[in-house]
Protein backbone atom coordinates (compact mmCIF):
# COMPACT_ATOMS: atom_id res chain seq x y z
CA UNK A 1 0.00 0.00 0.00
CA UNK A 2 1.52 3.44 -0.77
CA UNK A 3 1.34 6.47 1.20
CA UNK A 4 -1.41 8.11 0.99
CA UNK A 5 0.32 11.82 0.80
CA UNK A 6 2.69 10.84 -1.50
CA UNK A 7 2.20 7.29 -3.21
CA UNK A 8 5.54 6.09 -1.98
CA UNK A 9 5.54 2.43 -1.86
CA UNK A 10 6.37 1.26 1.90
CA UNK A 11 9.27 -1.46 1.99
CA UNK A 12 10.87 -3.42 4.47
CA UNK A 13 12.39 -1.96 7.37
CA UNK A 14 16.18 -3.28 7.29
CA UNK A 15 15.91 -4.08 11.36
CA UNK A 16 13.41 -3.14 14.04
CA UNK A 17 10.00 -1.72 13.48
CA UNK A 18 8.84 0.21 10.36
CA UNK A 19 8.78 3.79 10.54
CA UNK A 20 5.64 4.01 8.57
CA UNK A 21 2.69 5.10 10.53
CA UNK A 22 -0.91 3.74 10.23
CA UNK A 23 -4.14 5.44 10.26
CA UNK A 24 -8.11 5.89 9.15
CA UNK A 25 -8.76 8.54 6.78
CA UNK A 26 -12.55 9.07 5.40
CA UNK A 27 -12.85 5.52 6.69
CA UNK A 28 -10.24 4.02 4.65
CA UNK A 29 -6.89 2.37 6.33
CA UNK A 30 -3.98 4.29 5.03
CA UNK A 31 -0.13 4.57 5.32
CA UNK A 32 2.26 7.44 5.75
CA UNK A 33 5.89 7.90 5.34
CA UNK A 34 8.41 9.14 6.73
CA UNK A 35 8.69 12.16 4.77
CA UNK A 36 4.93 13.24 4.96
CA UNK A 37 5.29 12.42 8.71
CA UNK A 38 8.01 15.30 8.63
CA UNK A 39 6.57 17.51 6.32
CA UNK A 40 2.47 17.65 6.56
CA UNK A 41 0.69 17.97 9.75
CA UNK A 42 -0.78 14.32 8.43
CA UNK A 43 -2.33 13.80 12.19
CA UNK A 44 -4.84 16.58 11.44
CA UNK A 45 -5.81 14.59 8.37
CA UNK A 46 -7.05 11.22 10.32
CA UNK A 47 -10.26 10.35 11.48
CA UNK A 48 -11.36 10.50 15.36
CA UNK A 49 -12.84 7.76 17.52
CA UNK A 50 -16.29 8.49 17.79
CA UNK A 51 -16.12 7.78 21.48
CA UNK A 52 -13.00 8.91 23.04
CA UNK A 53 -11.45 10.97 19.81
CA UNK A 54 -8.25 9.47 19.42
CA UNK A 55 -7.02 8.85 16.13
CA UNK A 56 -5.39 5.24 16.83
CA UNK A 57 -7.96 3.86 14.40
CA UNK A 58 -7.86 0.96 12.41
CA UNK A 59 -9.70 -0.69 9.90
CA UNK A 60 -10.84 -4.34 9.46
CA UNK A 61 -13.82 -6.41 7.28
CA UNK A 62 -15.50 -2.96 6.73
CA UNK A 63 -15.44 -1.59 10.64
CA UNK A 64 -13.30 0.80 11.94
CA UNK A 65 -12.35 0.08 15.41
CA UNK A 66 -10.70 2.42 18.14
CA UNK A 67 -7.56 0.91 19.56
CA UNK A 68 -7.69 3.21 22.57
CA UNK A 69 -11.14 2.69 24.06
CA UNK A 70 -12.67 -0.41 21.43
CA UNK A 71 -15.33 1.90 20.11
CA UNK A 72 -16.36 0.24 16.77
CA UNK A 73 -18.22 1.64 13.68
CA UNK A 74 -19.27 -0.44 10.73
CA UNK A 75 -18.93 0.27 6.93
CA UNK A 76 -22.42 1.94 6.32
CA UNK A 77 -21.13 4.61 9.21
CA UNK A 78 -23.28 3.74 12.08
CA UNK A 79 -21.43 2.06 15.69
CA UNK A 80 -21.39 -1.55 15.35
CA UNK A 81 -23.74 -3.27 17.32
CA UNK A 82 -23.56 -6.81 15.95
CA UNK A 83 -25.88 -6.57 13.49
CA UNK A 84 -25.31 -9.52 11.13
CA UNK A 85 -23.20 -7.72 8.69
CA UNK A 86 -19.63 -9.76 8.97
CA UNK A 87 -20.62 -11.91 6.64
CA UNK A 88 -21.27 -9.77 3.46
CA UNK A 89 -17.92 -8.05 5.32
CA UNK A 90 -15.75 -10.65 5.03
CA UNK A 91 -17.67 -11.44 1.34
CA UNK A 92 -16.16 -8.17 0.12
CA UNK A 93 -12.59 -7.97 1.34
CA UNK A 94 -12.33 -11.76 -0.10
CA UNK A 95 -13.89 -10.38 -3.57
CA UNK A 96 -11.25 -7.37 -3.31
CA UNK A 97 -8.42 -9.41 -2.58
CA UNK A 98 -8.84 -12.18 -5.10
CA UNK A 99 -10.81 -10.27 -7.69
CA UNK A 100 -8.43 -8.88 -10.22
Amino acid sequence: MPCYRCGTRQTDPGKGPSPWKRGVVRDEQVLVCPDCQQAHDWVADLDRCGGCGSTMLVRALGETRCRQCAWAKAAGGTAAAGDGSLAADVEEALRRRFER
